[in-house]
């Protein structure tokens, strides 16, 4: 896989999204040699994702200078200062294919924190394959080359396999894989193990791991949890949320001296990590629904994505889905939630949570499911509809004809617990990952649901949000609220969890108790 390592250069620069006040970053200085590797930290809406997007180019270029340097965007958005890719502008030097020992490889390659935002075609190989094509590589190496990635990543399914069944795990490896096959000069990767079940994060390190010591390229990876990437990179920068770097060195020096700090502001520090809510485990609490030999497919497919799920689910008490990537998980949580039909066996909404309705959920009209399940995807601007993240979470209260002054207060309530207030007036499509998945929340928590279903609710939260999601979930689980949470997350686990589900790739479940 010959490659080009690229040297990355930032003076000053900065970024306001369209419609906002405040900067996302300014007066970032930074220096990237060639052959580089970086784990970029902050805590979330630092900015982090934005840096590396304006890395890749999608900011687009300038279109006019207002004053004091500043320049207009296409998409609204403001930039100032400087960022180049071995001198040349970001946002050009994307678009100009090198060729490199006689091959075409792209300047960078961009794995998104969002997976599903970069499959675009019905099969595997050929969304791997469709940047190649973008990218005009003579067809005889576009196949060799997606065979290639796909191995790198571990990636189990075949080329012809369907990207709509793919799970989340699976669609990250592929993305992955797509992102590898350009042989960029700098790869930044996204919070790339976010979606992953231990084993593939595991693996996806080894393959970044492999893939950089055999081209030298030049590597920004962001990540919340340090410990994944600490012994891979070469360097920590840390960046401060509407600023610049604030610390910036090799991993020990930093984690040694700003190991406190760091994980003051949200950083997941090894030696500094979030204490758990303590909460008291109710043996006894009304049944709110159950399944037997329940078997549960993908819209479109008839074949089980998990099957024979025995679950019981009650007031007060969690319950945590787990397994590998690809096991059903995500889709036994949209059956549970009301929002797929079952595809065999029983699932029973007990009167407690069905409050006079049928049994089976997914018959319920959205007005009476929203007001007793709520449910998180796992791609959280999924379930956005509102131009504003105050709107966002007044529309299910708003369905629910909730008088104005207990839905202010609702809502209100929301903004400070979740850390959102000061987004009260931004668009939810334009925060960041970690902010989208706390809004996420937020709406569901808003129609006050007697059971909450939850598709990895702490994706992409820094550890003082972690925290404060894991004990406003304790405070309605004491309050007798029921939750069901697909997670990889062992720390929510060990926290929040009574019971735990794991399912099995054979398509088998294999119930066991937590502690």
């Amino acid at each position: 896989m010959p490659t080009r390592p690229v040297a990355l250069r930032a003076r000053g620069w900065g970024w306001r999204h369209a419609g906002r006040r405040a900067w996302a970053l300014r007066g970032v200085d930074l220096d990237v040699a060639p052959g580089e590797r970086v784990l970029l930290l902050g805590p979330s809406g630092a900015g982090k994702s934005t840096l590396l997007a304006a890395c890749a180019g999608l900011l687009g270029p300038p279109t006019r200078t207002l004053t004091d340097g500043v320049h207009e965007h296409e998409n609204g958005g403001q930039s100032v200062g400087e960022l180049t890719l071995d001198g040349r502008p970001a946002a050009l030097a994307r678009v100009r294919d090198r060729v490199v020992a006689g091959q075409l490889s792209a300047a960078t390659g961009l794995l998104l924190q969002d997976p599903d935002a970069q499959t675009v075609l019905a099969r595997c190989g050929d969304d791997v394959a469709f940047g190649l094509e973008n990218h005009a590589v003579p067809r005889h190496e576009i196949w060799p080359r997606v065979d290639e990635a796909l191995s790198l990543v571990g990636f189990r399914q075949g080329r012809d396999h369907p990207t709509a069944r793919l799970s989340g795990g699976e669609r990250q490896r592929l993305a992955l894989a797509g992102v590898l096959a350009l042989r960029p000069g700098l790869l930044l990767l996204d919070e790339p193990t976010a979606m992953l079940d231990p084993d593939g994060v595991d693996l996806l390190r080894r393959s970044v791991s492999d893939v950089v010591e055999a081209t030298g390229a030049t590597l920004v990876v962001v990540e919340h949890r340090v410990a994944a990437w600490v012994d891979l990179v070469d360097r920590v920068v840390v960046l401060e949320a509407g600023g610049g770097v604030i610390a910036d060195g090799p991993p020990a020096d930093v984690l040694h001296r700003h190991g406190a700090a760091l994980a003051a502001r949200g950083v997941w520090v090894p030696a500094h990590l979030p204490a758990a809510p303590a909460r008291r485990r109710s043996a006894t609490a009304p049944a709110l629904l159950s399944t037997q030999g329940l078997d549960v497919a993908r819209p479109g497919s008839r074949q089980p994505a998990a099957s024979d799920v025995d679950l019981q689910l009650h007031g007060g008490r969690a319950v945590a889905v787990t397994g590998p990537n690809g096991a059903g998980k995500s889709t036994l949580a949209h059956v549970v939630a009301g929002l797929v039909p079952p595809l065999h066996g029983g699932l029973v909404a007990h009167e407690p949570l069905a409050r006079g309705l049928g049994p089976a959920p997914h018959r319920w009209k959205a007005r009476d499911l929203a007001a007793r399940i709520g449910t998180v995807f796992q791609e959280p601007q999924h379930q956005f509809v509102a131009t504003t993240v105050r709107d966002e979470l007044a529309v299910g209260p708003h369905r629910q004809r909730v008088g104005e002054t207990e839905l202010n207060a609702r809502v209100d309530e929301l903004l400070e617990r979740l850390r959102l207030g000061h987004l009260a007036r931004a668009n939810p499509f334009t925060l960041s990952g970690g902010e989208q998945r706390r809004l996420s929340v937020a709406t569901a928590l808003a129609t006050r649901p007697g059971l909450l279903v939850l598709d990895e609710p702490t994706f992409g939260q820094d550890s003082r949000t972690w925290a404060e999601l894991v004990a406003l979930l304790a405070e309605l689980l004491e309050a007798g609220t029921g939750v069901l949470a697909v997670t990889h997350d062992r720390a929510l686990v060990s926290a929040l969890a009574d019971d735990e589900l794991v399912l099995a790739p054979s398509r088998r479940r294999e119930p066991a108790g937590v502690s």
